[in-house]
């Protein structure tokens, strides 16, 4: 009868643990990410999406990648997806004030490393507790505007 009683607790804590290691993996809209948090992406790093149109390219500097997790924990996907995708912005923007860059260009999601291309959408993982987004983009300088 105990070990009866201990398979069944044990059987219980593993359905628990399955539970919490969700990770949904979903599409979400750039445009209304960017908009999410009001004045938190600035302006003076040009952000272009694959398949985004943008002005000629001087100097390339290199393809930088970021990979950013937040707490997801009371929030929901869209949200915290959200808010996870503005860091990965915000870091690949200081990845080229850093490398001298104007703008980062073909930027795609590398969620799990499932390159996926779209200039309207990014891949974002949720969890019961963590969020995740995985960028990579290539750093240049633009040609100035005519």
């Amino acid at each position: 009868m105990k070990k009866l009683w201990m398979l069944a607790a044990l059987g219980a804590a593993c359905a628990a643990s399955q539970a919490y290691a969700r990770d949904t993996i979903q599409t979400y809209p750039v445009e209304q990410a960017l908009k999410s948090e009001p004045g938190k992406v600035s302006d003076d790093i040009a952000l272009y999406f694959a398949g985004q149109p943008h002005p000629g390219v001087q100097k390339t500097i290199g393809q930088f990648a970021t990979n950013k997790k937040t707490n997801a924990f009371g929030k929901s996907d869209l949200r915290a997806c959200q808010h996870v995708f503005l860091s990965a912005v915000i870091e690949l923007q200081e990845r080229a004030r850093r490398e001298g860059g104007n703008a980062v260009i073909n930027i795609k999601s590398n969620y799990k490393n499932d390159l996926r291309e779209s200039a309207t959408e990014y891949t974002c993982g949720a969890g019961a507790v963590v969020a995740g987004v995985a960028l990579v983009g290539d750093v240049v300088t633009l040609k100035p505007g005519k």
